[in-house]
């Protein structure tokens, strides 16, 4: 007999992924004289942090075991690829739509910035549009693992994990040559936070601070280390830190911050390998990291070449149109919401350097979490569930492929 959770996740495989936790979990302590060796998991947790549902939703998949089983028993339109191993020696997979470019060019992307014409780096197939998603930059910011693992079922099987049909998603195959998904990039990060899903801490001033403290990590005393005081010491030294969070890999690197003109860390190798032989024209990178005011999904303007600032505004538009026609911004109006120009800038980091390594428009998309509330345009207090998260997620793809296929790409915007 089969047994099953009340929301539909097979009981017996939760247990599993709990038990591959219970290193950790036994860790969980009110007394900071046990807080972290160095290497080790005996990391302090303050009370509650650990906290979990008791009924976790079917499309929450979002832990390493758990998307290793989802890629192996349901992905069959798509082509499973393992590009790259982690710091700490665990798999980096990808899933595939679509065909390749079929060979390389003859410059550089610089060389193709030097003449103004990205033809001659893209090759014989300039035309072809490639879209790239990626989740889990930082393991523990599981609204954007979850949304590509139920974007690949949407791809396979015309609906998410949730049971909703998305007609719009699976007419995109059509019209977008390539589509390659990266649900956890950073499975190091993700393996060292014991939970599966957060219990929602409610809309008070502190509600965010066990999501923070799984997230960026924590001193000693269970204070937090917080953002972005986090990038301060990369590597972490997880002697040093109560609780390293989510963020590093095994080596101690927050992803989005590597050392990128030095030696690569490995997660981040398999990725820019990708991007060099797919040479994407858009990559959406997910993360958790809403604005507590307005507390719904943003996209983030990039530090990027200037020739590709009008293209990102015109990104933004459709993407927070497209949002907020659907009721997942503060407001239904897309002239308040889908406003280019107070979009978030971002810093020099991971997206700036993927796209002067393969020319790609590379975005950092913030989801609210499902652990805690912030609140709208007016100051009222907004409980983003965990259903309301999964489709916000699938719109932002969505918005974003349909934008790649009507654009043209890379081909056609300017250089």
């Amino acid at each position: 007999m089969r047994l099953t959770s009340p929301a539909g996740r097979p009981a017996f495989f939760r247990l599993l992924v709990i038990a591959a936790f219970i290193g950790f979990s036994a860790a969980s302590c009110k007394d900071p004289s046990t807080a972290n060796k160095s290497g080790g998991s005996n990391y302090y947790f303050p009370e509650g942090y650990l906290d979990q549902p008791d009924s976790i939703p079917a499309f929450w998949i979002t832990t390493n075991e758990e998307i290793i089983s989802f890629l192996k028993t349901k992905v069959r339109t798509g082509k499973v690829e393992r590009i790259g191993t982690s710091a700490g020696g665990r798999p980096v997979m990808a899933v595939m739509y679509g065909s390749p470019r079929k060979g390389g060019g003859t410059t550089t992307f610089s060389g193709a910035c030097g003449i103004g014409n990205i033809a001659p780096y893209r090759g014989q197939d300039n035309d072809k549009t490639v879209y790239l998603g990626l989740g889990g930059v930082h393991g523990f910011e599981t609204e954007g693992i979850m949304g590509i693992v139920n974007l690949i079922s949407v791809l396979e099987e015309g609906r998410d994990l949730n049971g909703k049909e998305w007609p719009e998603i699976t007419s995109v195959l059509r019209n977008v040559d390539r589509i390659i998904l990266i649900p956890l990039l950073n499975p190091d990060g993700r393996a060292r936070v014991p939970v599966i899903m957060e219990t929602h801490k409610g809309a008070s001033r502190n509600s965010y601070l066990a999501h923070e403290y799984l997230n960026t990590g924590g001193k000693p005393d269970g204070s937090l280390i917080g953002w972005p005081d986090v990038k301060e010491f990369i590597p972490m030294d997880f002697s040093k830190v109560g609780f390293p969070g989510g963020y590093p890999n095994d080596a101690g690197v927050n992803l989005m911050h590597d050392d990128f003109f030095g030696k690569l860390q490995p997660e981040n190798q398999a990725l820019f390998d990708l991007a060099a032989r797919e040479k994407p024209d858009i990559i959406i990178n997910m993360h958790t990291g809403a604005p507590g005011n307005n507390y719904f999904m943003r996209m983030h303007r990039p530090v990027c070449e200037a020739a590709l600032e009008p293209v990102y505004d015109s990104l933004y538009v459709m993407a927070h149109t497209g949002l907020a026609l659907r009721g997942l911004q503060s407001t239904n109006d897309p002239d308040i919401e889908a406003d280019p120009s107070k979009s978030p800038r971002g810093v020099y980091n991971l997206d700036c350097a993927l796209n002067l390594h393969c020319g790609a428009l590379s975005v950092v998309v913030e989801a609210p979490s499902h652990g805690f509330s912030g609140t709208d345009r007016s100051g009222k207090p907004v409980l983003q569930t965990p259903e309301m998260i999964l489709n916000a997620e699938l719109v932002v793809h969505l918005e974003a492929m349909k934008f790649l296929a009507g654009s043209g790409g890379r081909s056609r915007w300017k250089i």
